[in-house]
């Protein structure tokens, strides 16, 4: 094996290498300088290949080889780099050799005479370093390229392995193989869930930002994208609270026994292991234990799922007002000091006043109306007394219009009189229909406004009209709501009623049965009172 760096074995480095040293001091890594020099994707592509033949368990290469790999790749791809020419590639290995991603050998296969002996051929393959950094960048991309989702069926995942687990841990002497298993999948399938969720509500602020995405694009993707927030945001809520009584099941289990458990299993193939390191790895599962606990049920705090919560539902009114913003852009909504601008613009390019009066009357509409009754006889009689197209108005001759041909063009009316409607019938239903509604929405008021503390199912049998006014007043209130944890306070529409919501720490759902459906919510204390009962600390209504 040659040494990199040696006369031997890098006889020439290339321009890229003028700022790195042939042996980096220690504790730098050389094997990503070639991340950051100008022939960064020829050093990407020859490294790309060795990890393709590697794929195919090839130890080593020659130079034709990893020439015939370039040249593939290049026309499997239009975009890789164009395969170098032979001195090229050799200087390009002898690089990545003095960077140690490669390690260079003598290749004295196939040498019949003593000139190919010493004729400089080698053989190059991965160095451990070189490998480690592929799969160190292959990761990188392979994260940073992830797709973001919000999964439901990890949630359903969570509860049959959390069901698993509870059910194995009852027993009086728990299967450690088994506790194991349950715990890994419970651990891989939660990471799964957080990581692919935080990647989603990255590229989910990025998409209502509007940055990075086509217009049309992101019109076609937003009702599926609204969709699939909708679905998760219901599933969560429901998995929430099943996952959290479980997780309260699970804390009356001897948890230290399972988590001794899990430290045997995972030291069972260690050569040596000391207490210290038994110690260590119960520690360590319980962390993501307790991890995985606050992440659904914080006391004392508000868990991440309210947190992921929160997020999704206010992204849904943000990508509400983005669509907004791109059917303005789209249709160049322009205003009146966009026009002013436009046409300040246009005065400045005229060549002579005339131009710019011209363009004034035509902007303005002041050209000369007196042709719209005019005859030879007008015509003569304003020669005469020396009227022009400047003549004021006040100063000409006025001339007479009728009302109706300013208005229609018409002296008279066309065709027969209209027919006088009598809408007195209809006046009158609609008069009707207005007391009605009004009646139905007092006594909804009156039914609503007990002025004391509910919970959610309390006000079962709500008809429609009072099931509505309680919606509104609902909808009024979570608009107000920043953390699921904090009371709000809120008025309706029309200011007449106050709601105020009260959360029930660890309460599951409540249901409330209408004549119109089931409404199903996380329960609260609900206070309803009429708005003019609330006054302020100087007196004043609210």
């Amino acid at each position: 094996m040659i040494a990199p760096g040696s006369p031997s074995s890098s006889p020439s480095a290339p321009s890229d290498a003028s700022s790195f040293s042939s042996s980096p001091p220690a504790g730098k890594y050389s094997v990503f300088a070639h991340l950051n020099v100008d022939k960064t994707a020829l050093y990407r592509a020859i490294l790309g290949v060795f990890v393709t033949e590697r794929a195919r368990f090839a130890i080593a290469l020659r130079p034709p080889e990893i020439a015939t790999g370039l040249a593939a790749r290049h026309a499997a791809d239009p975009t890789a780099p164009l395969p170098p020419s032979d001195n090229e590639l050799t200087a390009s290995l002898e690089q990545l050799v003095t960077w140690k991603n490669l390690l260079a050998t003598r290749d004295t296969a196939d040498v019949s005479t003593v000139e190919e002996f010493y004729r400089s051929r080698y053989l190059y393959q991965f160095s451990a370093e070189g490998e480690a950094a592929e799969q160190a960048i292959g990761a990188f991309f392979q994260h940073l390229h992830r797709p973001g989702e919000l999964q439901v069926t990890t949630l359903h995942d969570l509860l049959t392995l959390l069901d698993q687990l509870s059910s194995e841990l009852a027993t009086p002497d728990p299967d450690r193989d088994r506790v194991y298993l349950a715990f890994q999948a419970l651990v891989s399938r939660f990471e799964e869930l957080t990581s692919r969720a935080q990647s989603f509500m990255r590229s989910l602020q990025s998409t209502v930002e509007l940055h990075g995405i086509e217009l049309d694009a992101f019109l076609s993707y937003k009702d599926a994208l609204i969709d699939h927030l909708d679905r998760f945001l219901g599933e969560l809520v429901l998995s929430t609270s099943r996952i959290t009584t479980t997780l309260h099941e699970l804390a009356a289990f001897d948890l230290d026994r399972a988590f001794r458990l899990l430290a045997e299993r995972e030291l069972a193939d260690a050569l040596q292991p000391t207490p210290a390191d038994f110690s260590a790895a119960a520690v360590h599962w319980r962390e993501r234990w307790e991890g995985l606990r606050r992440w659904f049920d914080h006391p004392g705090g508000t868990s991440q799922a309210e947190l992921l919560r929160s997020r999704a539902r206010a992204a849904i009114p943000a990508l509400l007002t983005a669509i907004a913003q791109l059917n303005e852009r789209r249709h160049h909504r322009s205003d009146r000091a966009a026009d002013f601008l436009a046409l300040a613009r246009w005065f400045a390019e005229t060549h002579s006043d005339a131009d710019a009066h011209r363009l004034w009357r035509s902007a303005f509409a002041l050209t000369p109306a007196r042709h719209l009754r005019i005859d030879e006889t007008t015509l003569a009689a304003r020669d005469t007394a020396g009227e022009t197209a400047r003549t004021s108005w006040l100063a000409g001759t006025p001339l007479r219009i009728a009302p109706r041909l300013r208005k229609t063009g018409f002296f008279t009316a066309r065709g027969g009189p209209r027919p006088i409607v009598d809408r007195a019938e209809e006046k009158a239903l609609l008069a009707a229909l207005t007391r009605e509604e009004a009646a139905q929405i007092a006594r909804a008021r009156d039914r609503l406004a007990r002025d004391e503390p509910l919970h959610l199912n309390a006000l079962s049998g709500l008809d429609r009209v009072e099931f509505e006014l309680f919606l509104d007043l609902l909808g009024e209130a979570l608009a107000r709501k920043e953390n699921a944890s904090d009371p709000v306070e809120a008025y309706s529409s029309d200011g007449q009623l106050r709601i105020q919501l009260d959360p029930i720490r660890g309460s599951a759902l409540a249901t409330l049965e209408t004549t119109q459906g089931t409404f199903t919510g996380p329960d609260h204390l609900i206070t309803i009172s009429r708005a003019h009962e609330t006054r302020g600390a100087n007196g004043r209504n609210f």
